[in-house]
């Protein structure tokens, strides 16, 4: 089990099949041609681009965009970006191009992986130029501002990673208007404010939104989700787990809600998720009972549900899971543990059961704290907003 790395296989696959020479062989570079404007001035008259490539407008385009985004990178300290001079931009450093599928004898730029260079700079307007991309990642970069709305003439572009940056503003709604995309991820940014629920439209297979500033509510169409990853974790989204969550059952994975204000009870819809792995509510304001419908997943392997306010029994049918590895239910107000609940260590499951109030068990809660949640039982059929009252 493990959460997804910056380039996700089906993105590989995808080019691997629409693109089958992306990545250029790294021939000697062609001269530059005086047709084209650039900054350099040493090249020679019959150091000239080839006129097939000349003929490229796609790559042209690319040119101008590529040019124009090294002008606002201010801060290269690996010099990444050293050698992207003149026209041949398939041998700039993180540049892939590859076939055009409508005519593969001639190149476009298909990927640009900028990952891990601790470039500083933003994106400008140009780089809706380039309009092959099926890739773009700038994972661990100093990237700021907002993104340019030029990006949604990138139709083709199917992976998006623009995590562990300093991007500002509102939702990039722009990501929204990009028909072809299916991997988006804008973790650890400064971005603020609502999540829009057409992001819950969108045919997507991972949505890594977690880490920002947003603050929101999960949509009643969050269900809608066609995603196997969703991680939303650290930020404020408050509001409950709707009951449209049943809807992901045929995709979802892996769900990260954790430190997002989630309240209220979990619902039972959530044991319909039966290809869920990972289900981590872990740092929220979750009360009530854990749904015994959870006993349902078979394939879940890590389950955390710490640091929250639930209550009543922990079920043998969830310690009882073939495939779970990880359980943690530590700093709840659980009074008992059923069956094997008591002896995980017996089935080499890993978990975490301190500050509850559970009996007979080391590292609980005071007398005084448990009883005082005894006297305020939890009714889950009300409403989220009166549940917590």
């Amino acid at each position: 089990m493990a959460l997804y790395s910056s380039i996700s296989p089906g993105a590989l696959v995808l080019m691997l099949l629409i693109f089958p020479m992306l990545i250029n062989n790294l021939a000697a570079k062609h001269g530059y041609t005086t047709t084209i404007h650039h900054h350099h001035h040493h090249q020679h008259h019959h150091n000239r681009l080839p006129e097939k490539a000349m003929s490229n407008k796609s790559l042209q385009q690319a040119y101008i965009a590529l040019q124009a985004w090294k002008r606002v990178i201010y801060s290269d300290p690996n010099n990444f970006t050293s050698n992207w001079d003149g026209p041949n931009v398939c041998n700039y450093s993180g540049v892939y191009c590859a076939a055009c599928p409508n005519n593969t004898k001639i190149q476009v730029v298909a990927g640009i992986d900028l990952n891990h260079c601790d470039l500083a700079g933003f994106l400008p307007d140009e780089i809706g130029l380039l309009t092959d991309l099926t890739l773009i990642h700038l994972n661990s970069n100093r990237f700021c501002g907002i993104l340019p709305q030029s990006l949604s003439n990138l139709t083709l572009l199917y992976e998006i990673d623009l995590s562990n940056n300093r991007f500002v503003g509102p939702f990039p709604s722009v990501v929204l208007s990009l028909p072809s995309l299916n991997y988006l991820d804008i973790r650890y940014n400064e971005f603020e404010g609502k999540v829009p629920s057409e992001l819950f439209n969108k045919k997507l297979d991972a949505i890594f939104i977690n880490n920002n500033h947003f603050t929101s509510v999960l949509p009643p169409n969050f269900g809608t989700s066609s995603a196997s990853v969703i991680v939303f974790a650290n930020n404020k989204f408050e509001g409950c787990i709707p009951p449209s969550i049943a809807n992901l059952a045929n995709t979802l994975e892996e769900l990260l809600l954790i430190n997002t204000s989630v309240k209220g009870c979990l619902p039972p819809e959530v044991g319909f998720l039966y290809k869920l792995k990972v289900l981590d509510v872990s740092y929220n304001k979750i009360v009530g009972p854990i749904p015994y419908s959870i006993a349902g997943l078979a394939h879940l392997e890590v389950l955390n549900l710490g640091h929250n306010m639930m209550t009543g029994i922990v079920p043998d049918g969830v310690c009882c899971l073939p495939n779970l590895s990880n359980f943690t239910f530590s700093y709840n107000f659980f009074c008992e543990e059923e069956g094997i609940c008591r002896n995980l260590t017996s089935k080499g499951i890993m978990f975490d059961d301190r500050r509850n109030c559970l009996p007979d068990k080391p590292q609980q809660r005071s007398k005084k704290e448990c009883d005082a949640v005894d006297q305020h039982p939890v009714d889950c059929t009300q409403n989220c907003s009166n549940s917590l009252h």
